[in-house]
């Protein structure tokens, strides 16, 4: 055959021909220096085709200057550098080069050209900018631009963006629905991918393999077993089933899903597993509790001479688990440590992650220190392990750290340190938070709006928290959980009830939590009735079989309301044996109605079930009190001497200008303690003229009656407001924290404080709010 033109020269086909068939990047310039002897120097199909060739051999900068010796180049080479830019990890050129094509030419940027340069995006900002030029140009709804948008918007988590674009498309090809899917399920909105699919599947879009494996994953978080076996039917209807790749998202969903076996089935059947494959079933048996499984197919995995990836170590450590793997762990950690894994951020954060759930927090926190190439994630991890471990103020502390570094937190660093706020009942951090929020552009998806809520509720705002419940407009089951057990916290029994009732008719599925969030709010109401039937409800008609906490709600509710001997009956006839929450439930009853008779029989219990716990015993020992037998009371004391066992100490903490300030029980450390104490000794003198008489009974029968007076008045609730009311401006809110149950002096005490200084006292104790207003509490008395 004759590849020469009929002067002698080469011609183009053949240049093109010797350009596809470079092997090496000397061919490719020997071809080069062949394309300019035969005079195709400017020739625009064979310099774009040695273009796509250099980029190909990874040489951006010879396809660069190369490009820029053509002197009339057309949109097709434009776009081709454009692509291989982007595809070099060169995005910065890619975005050089529109400009240059925007600026400096006649041509017009078409959709291959908006959808290589959206691909090259850095930030959101470009992107944006993008979108708009790609809209005034004529391509807004160009399906391949659309893809691009959509798979970008996704990656820097602006998933609402992303779904505007998507929605707005007239025409959908299967690659923009499977880069939809995929978008959700990176982003965590697993539900919303499942609703995208099944919007696909009814509308007839012809999916593909990708479809399935974009899918999936959803299916698997969400725990799906009847979605996914669906997807898999319409896998083996279209013919993907037995796709390796789909096989390997198979295993994933059924081991998420608990069925352990099947997902061995399934990885029986791939022809040649690769390490994807082994990584999947390595996860699936480990966080099944299968670790003698999954180390035995480490084993065999390493046996093959297969180098394993960080996804393989991540899926063998086991964090689903991991109690009683101490030592496991620290032995992966030695392999990581030797093969140079351990320098992977993905594994480093896994084992951070698994020795805070180990509560192993020092070795956590030295790891994380260590690591020379920090995350976001492993910023998450280590807070969240701070948070987990009860240590929140660290959280904090760590939180700000990383506010300091280039890292910006995104929805799981917010709802972890809202969490921390939670449960620090830090509301003017949490409100800081928030503003962060809006501040930041974070996306507040149904998982930060929930934890708002949370933290809200927690921290005593609960008009805050119902306003921004309202204000959502998507819901799950976890939000109504979470606005429910707010009401209940504070004691608006009803108005919790009222929302359990509105959640049902919208048509929300109610969990074991739910349950528990609704009968905590009957039995800090007194709703005696209706507690009773959400118990009955949740377990004949729901069919949830009721756990400890359960049970010792509904003691608690028949216990508060003074029904002791049906709530002895009920804890008798349950199917359980009953632990120390349920008998402990039983004898706080007994405290508030007085009942010796059944607090010994509960005592007895508790002392057998929980004998290290010096609450029971202090909880006996006032009974006694309380009916002057001190005798009994005092021998119950002296138990707790000779065993040795310490109490916690009763402490409350106020937030002054966002300062805490941590008050004991006499303390006199504070540098204001003694403007304290004389706004104290002012505000007890007007007590009295009101007819309030200090409540002495529970206090030892051998200090007099007046010592016993001056101990309660000084008890650390007292403190912090007396301090609160020096420090803030007359008619303010002051908002204090108990870590023990509020005695009944202090409550009754805070009650005449209200009155007389005409503030709102917010107190949250071990238990609930209290809102006293006006010489009134929330909470009616019955707390």
């Amino acid at each position: 055959m004759n590849l020469s033109s009929s002067s002698g020269k080469l011609s183009r086909n053949t240049l093109i021909s010797l350009i596809n068939k470079s092997s090496t990047f000397p061919h490719l310039a020997q071809t080069h220096a062949q394309l300019i002897l035969n005079g195709y120097r400017f020739d625009i199909s064979t310099i774009t085709k040695l273009t796509q060739k250099l980029f190909h051999f990874g040489h951006t900068r010879h396809a660069r200057a190369l490009f820029f010796t053509v002197p009339k180049p057309d949109i097709f080479l434009f776009n081709v550098l454009v692509r291989g830019f982007s595809l070099n990890d060169s995005p910065s050129s890619s975005i050089s080069l529109y400009t240059h094509l925007r600026r400096n030419t006649d041509l017009n940027p078409d959709n291959f050209t908006y959808a290589f340069a959206v691909a090259a995006c850095s930030n959101e900002n470009l992107l944006m900018l993008l979108h708009a030029h790609s809209i005034i140009d004529g391509y807004g709804d160009n399906v391949f631009v659309g893809s691009a948008l959509v798979d970008l918007y996704c990656k820097f988590s602006r998933v609402g963006f992303a779904r505007k674009v998507f929605d707005g498309m007239p025409e959908r090809d299967t690659v923009l629905w499977n880069t939809m899917i995929n978008g959700l399920v990176k982003n965590c909105c697993f539900e919303d991918s499942i609703q995208v699919f099944k919007e696909m599947v009814t509308r007839g879009v012809k999916m593909d393999s990708s479809t399935v494996t974009a899918v999936l994953p959803a299916a698997a978080e969400l725990q799906e077993m009847r979605g996914g076996m669906g997807i898999q039917c319409l896998a083996l209807k279209f013919g993907f089933h037995f796709y390796d790749y789909v096989l390997t998202g198979l295993m994933s969903l059924y081991s998420k899903c608990g069925d352990v076996k099947t997902a061995s089935l399934l990885f029986g059947m791939i022809g040649k597993r690769d390490l994807i494959a082994f990584n999947a079933m390595i996860s699936g048996f480990t966080s099944n509790g299968e670790t003698e499984c999954s180390v035995r197919l480490f084993r065999e995995l390493l046996v093959s001479g297969e180098k394993v990836s960080s996804s393989t170590i991540v899926g063998l450590i086991p964090l689903h688990s991991p109690f009683g793997h101490l030592h496991l762990a620290c032995s992966i950690h030695g392999f990581c440590v030797k093969s140079g894994i351990i320098l992977n951020p993905t594994v480093s954060t896994a084992f951070t992650a698994i020795y805070n759930k180990l509560n192993e927090i020092d070795l956590a926190r030295r790891l994380f220190d260590e690591s020379t190439e920090k995350t976001v994630v492993a910023w998450n991890a280590m807070i969240s392990g701070y948070t987990q471990n009860g240590l929140t103020e660290t959280a904090i502390s760590l939180f700000q750290e990383m506010m300091k570094t280039e890292f910006t937190p995104n929805a799981v660093t917010i709802t972890t340190i809202l969490s921390a706020c939670a449960q620090l009942g830090s509301l003017s951090f949490g409100k800081w938070v928030h503003q962060l929020i809006k501040s930041k552009n974070i996306e507040p998806n149904i998982y930060v709006s929930t934890a708002l809520i949370d933290m809200y509720a927690k921290c005593g705002n609960i008009l805050e928290a119902w306003q921004l419940f309202d204000s959502m407009s998507e819901k799950n089951t976890v939000t109504w959980n979470t606005i429910i057990f707010g009401y209940g916290l504070h004691g608006y029994g009803h108005e919790a009830l009222e929302l359990f009732n509105e959640m049902l008719h919208l048509g929300f599925n109610p969990s074991s939590v739910t349950f528990l969030s609704v009968l905590y709010a009957c039995s800090h109401a007194g709703l005696v009735e209706e507690g009773e039937e959400v118990f009955h409800s949740m377990v004949n008609k729901y069919r949830i079989e009721p756990l400890t906490e359960h049970y010792a709600c509904m003691v608690d509710i028949l216990g508060r309301s003074g029904q002791l001997e049906k709530a002895l009956g009920f804890i008798k006839e349950l199917p359980v044996e009953p632990g120390p929450a349920v008998w402990g439930t039983l004898l706080g009853a007994c405290m508030i109605h007085k009942d010796t008779n059944i607090a010994r029989l509960a005592s007895e219990r508790l002392f057998e079930l929980d004998p290290e716990s010096v609450g029971y015993y202090v909880l006996l020992s006032n009974i006694y009190s309380t009916e002057r037998n001190f005798p009994k009371a005092a021998s119950i004391r002296q138990v707790v001497k000779k065993r040795k066992l310490a109490k916690s100490p009763g402490c409350t903490l106020i937030e002054v200008n966002g300062t805490p300030h941590v008050f004991v029980s006499g303390d006199r450390s504070h540098s204001h303690a003694t403007d304290i104490y004389a706004k104290l000794e002012k505000l007890t003198g007007k007590m009295r003229e009101m007819g309030y008489q200090s409540e002495t009974a529970p206090a030892l029968h051998d200090v007099e009656e007046e010592e016993k007076e001056l101990a309660f008045n000084v008890h650390s609730e007292k403190l912090a407001i007396a301090f609160g009311l020096i420090t803030t401006e007359p008619g303010t809110e002051i908002r204090i924290i108990k870590n023990l149950r509020v005695c009944l002096d202090c409550h009754t005490a805070t009650k005449f404080i209200s009155k007389i200084t005409e503030r709102l006292i917010v107190v949250r104790d071990a238990n609930r709010f209290h809102h006293f207003k006006d010489g009134k509490c929330s909470c009616g008395d019955y707390w």
